[in-house]
């Protein structure tokens, strides 16, 4: 008994030292934990239980019938993050660059099948060189099980995806069709093909940084939600995005401790400017609505004429999407409209209360726009808000023109409150444009132009630069002071918790993609 105990303590030991200290000293001293040190430090202490840690692979061909490593590149189990329970896998570059084999996906999809069943958060940490190419089609087929199992996952669980080494080919599609994805910067990419492939095709001189880099993705693509400086800031990061979901589709988030004060805040008040024309940041309106330090921004560096995130609001959480006129003039684009609608979709998808700030003049205008399809762009968006059964509340802070004012979460769309600042300017679009439209022939028969404009826009923007009009039709719930913003929309909400919807009976709707 003796000898099989000891025998099994020793193939356990063989598995946790992965490819061997070389390959682990050489993965720390590109500043990168190991597989099984990421698991140790994402996971509450002692609470990690691995499945499959004595797995190997089974092929035979080109000698790897004598390259065999106990877990075959792959660490995976659950455990719990600050006491609720997750399910976890964590890719070894020590063991075959952390490539993918048959039986390295069927660990993977065995954690991701228990995940669906418990209804728990799934978190991946890749670092893979990609599919291992002595398997051929069979690794190939590996990653088409686990692309499956995601689409079969998604709205079901939460799906985050830490990218902290290379992430290329087909290995690439799995993190984009998990939730939300975190690179680490200067040791992770992500591309379809590499740098050397780009030079063949299209001549073009690339690095793998340059290309799929942290930087690239966060600031050009979008592909990725998050940048983290190290891999320890990623685990913190998961750890953060974790505490403002619920375990699953079923459920809703934890409300955390909170005694509520007069929650009036007068600083809001002197945030819009009087200039219309001049930006202010949407993001102190946030501070000044969320409780303390509680906004976490998504997709920051990229499409910042929109901003999203989550926050609490009296120990609940939120989600946040909010024009921002420090950029574009808080105008949509193609990009922004794809950034707000995503995430607007996931807070549907896992009951997460949605809060809409509006400050836009409208649809960002141009050549570049029109044919970039800021048409369907723009209508996901509309998809989105439209669709979304959670509860909704929206907050005018400005201005909220034309067909941008139907998309940010009008009544008209199934808003369940607007409230608006005294500030707010809802109209078809900005006095002057309207002004020189309406009264075109008025101010041609005047004998000083401008003074006849000035005059009309004067009495166009006391007409309909307000939230007054609005107001009267039901279209505004209240207008109300900046101050009790906090205050309204803690009572809001509060009072929205029981909300429910019965949608048509169909298969799913068609989103404009």
């Amino acid at each position: 008994m003796n000898t099989k105990i000891e025998q099994l303590q020793n193939k356990i030991a063989e598995a946790k030292v992965g490819g061997g200290q070389k390959r682990i000293d050489r993965h720390h001293s590109k500043g990168k934990l190991t597989a099984r040190e990421r698991i140790d430090y994402l996971l509450d202490e002692g609470s990690f239980e691995e499945v499959g840690i004595l797995v190997t692979h089974r092929t035979t061909d080109f000698g790897m019938e004598n390259q065999k490593f106990y877990g075959d590149g792959v660490v995976t189990g659950y455990g719990t993050v600050n006491g609720r329970l997750v399910y976890v896998f964590a890719q070894d570059f020590t063991v075959f660059g952390g490539s993918l084999s048959e039986t390295h996906a069927e660990k993977i999809c065995k954690i991701m099948d228990l995940a669906v069943k418990i209804g728990a958060p799934l978190i991946g940490l890749n670092d893979s060189g990609g599919a291992r190419i002595q398997e051929g089609v069979r690794s190939l087929g590996g990653y088409a099980d686990i692309f499956h199992r995601n689409v079969q996952a998604s709205g079901v669980i939460p799906q985050i995806s830490g990218i902290m080494g290379p992430c290329a080919g087909g290995a690439v599609y799995s993190p984009a069709m998990t939730d939300f994805t975190i690179m680490v910067e200067n040791t992770s990419y992500m591309f379809v093909t590499g740098p050397s492939v780009v030079k063949t095709v299209t001549n073009e001189e690339v690095t793998s940084e340059e290309l799929g880099g942290a930087s690239a993705h966060s600031t050009k693509s979008g592909v990725t939600h998050l940048t983290s400086e190290n891999d320890v800031q990623c685990l913190e990061d998961i750890k953060t995005l974790l505490s403002y979901m619920p375990q699953n589709n079923q459920e809703t988030t934890q409300k955390l401790p909170f005694e509520l004060g007069t929650e009036i805040r007068e600083e809001l008040n002197s945030i819009v400017p009087d200039n219309a024309n001049k930006p202010y940041d949407m993001r102190a309106v946030i501070d000044g609505i969320t409780d303390s330090n509680s906004f976490f921004e998504i997709h920051k560096d990229y499409a910042d004429n929109i901003v999203v995130g989550f926050a609490r609001l009296a120990g609940r959480s939120i989600g946040i999407v909010a024009n921002q006129p420090m950029s574009l003039a808080g105008c949509l684009d193609v990009n922004s409209s794809k950034k707000a609608a995503r995430f607007t979709r996931f807070c549907d998808c896992f009951n997460i209360p949605l809060l809409v700030l509006v400050d836009v003049p409208g649809f960002l205008p141009g050549t570049d726009q029109e044919w970039n399809a800021i048409i369907t762009n723009g209508a996901k968006l509309l998809y989105a808000l439209s669709e979304a059964t959670v509860p909704r509340i929206s907050v005018i802070t400005r201005k909220a023109y034309g067909g941008a004012y139907d998309v940010m979460n009008s009544k008209h769309i199934g808003a369940d409150m607007n409230f608006a600042w005294p500030s707010a300017e809802i109209a078809v679009m900005g006095a002057k444009g309207a002004s020189e439209i309406i009264f075109k022939k008025e101010i041609a028969e005047a004998d000083d132009h401008e003074a006849k404009l000035a005059e009309k826009e004067a009495e166009y923007a006391d007409k309909f630069a307000n939230p007054y009009r609005a107001a009267e039709r039901g279209f505004v719930d209240e207008v109300i002071l900046p101050e009790q913003t906090r205050r309204k929309l803690i009572k809001a909400f509060a009072m929205l918790e029981g909300k429910k919807v019965e949608q048509p009976k169909r298969k799913h709707g068609n989103i404009p993609l």
